[in-house]
């Protein structure tokens, strides 16, 4: 087979497992939208916020140690210990529960019946607030995420597919750990709305909050769960991306490349986000590849936006999104 073909077989495959990485980030969108109506622009400062607790946690970092140091005149920054790995995510998780229960006892149960903006202004509020607590809470130095994942270049489809055509496929393992992780995550995801009563509950209030409080669905309930759920979908968007990047606040703009997935596949579809992250992360790969040696490369910095740009002139609901038509 010619170079090029391989090669661009190559790029596609990147591209897929790209996709599934930003998939991860837009479910978490899809997740509270759905549910609530509030398009949570927090949700890659949910992921930071996420990492950062994780990495404390397993380095046995002191929560707030820069500012009690600043304030006692002490010198601590560690417990002298180090967490396990899955107990430090279950504790993560603990933490990302806590904080959906805060965020809807002292923000959202106030603003209910407000506007979608005003909602949406809470969201940014939020994510500013999070991101400084985040800061004062374990510091802004870039930090070093190692959860045990497999991370550098696949050897056997290297070698396999080296043997086979002469030409060496260059896969990371982290991305192919990723792709497992979302299908696994994507699946627990439809089983839990498709056959529990709290996903049933979750489905009822996206479709119609009153119709479900007049049939005993607790709003406030549903709400912490869908957070909490939210919460746990950052997290282990923060452990990916962490773990292919670092831990730093940058992190936090994952969220931007989440948006034009969201455009693709519709605010309301768990498959749409996988569909639009895959298209975003394959288009992304291969105009790079096919025209952006023409154009002066780096493409990838807005391609993905021009996409989503023609989606909304032409099909604004996206691929799975439902089309809302209003009678005046």
């Amino acid at each position: 087979m010619p170079d090029q073909f391989l090669f661009a077989m190559e790029v596609i495959l990147n591209g897929l497992m790209a996709g599934v990485l930003y998939a991860l980030v837009a479910l978490g969108f899809v997740l509270i939208y759905k549910a609530s109506g509030i398009f949570n622009y927090a949700q890659g400062v949910m992921a930071l916020f996420a990492a950062l607790t994780l990495v404390g946690i397993m380095e046995g970092q002191v929560p707030f140690s820069h500012l009690i140091n600043a304030i006692f005149g002490t010198e601590i920054h560690h417990f002298g210990w180090h967490v396990p790995a899955l107990l430090a995510i279950a504790m993560t998780m603990v933490v990302m529960v806590g904080l959906a229960w805060a965020v809807q006892k002292f923000i959202f149960r106030h603003l209910v019946n407000q506007e979608p903006i005003l909602l949406f202004m809470a969201t940014i509020g939020l994510a500013f607030v999070m991101e400084g607590i985040g800061d004062i809470m374990w510091g802004a130095e870039i930090k070093k995420l190692d959860i045990g994942l497999p991370q550098g270049i696949n050897d056997w489809i290297d070698v396999t597919t080296f043997e086979a055509f002469g030409y060496g496929f260059f896969i990371d393992n982290l991305d192919i750990s990723a792709t497992i992780v979302a299908i696994i995550l994507v699946g627990a995801l439809i089983a839990f709305s498709q056959y529990t009563k709290q996903g049933r509950a979750l489905r009822a209030v996206a479709d119609d909050h009153q119709a479900a409080l007049s049939v005993g669905i607790s709003l406030n309930f549903i709400w912490i769960l869908v957070w909490s759920i939210a919460g746990f979908v950052a997290l282990v968007a923060g452990i990916m991306w962490g773990a292919k990047s670092g831990v730093q606040f940058s992190l936090s703009l994952i969220a931007l490349k989440a948006l034009p997935v969201l455009m693709l596949g519709g605010f309301t579809s768990i498959p749409g986000a996988i569909v639009g992250g895959l298209i975003i992360g394959v288009g992304e790969k291969l105009f790079e590849f096919l025209i952006g040696p023409m154009v002066g490369g780096a493409t990838e910095n807005w391609f993905a936006y021009v996409l989503a740009l023609i989606f909304l002139v032409f099909r604004p609901q996206g691929l799975f999104g439902e089309k809302i038509i209003e009678r005046v």
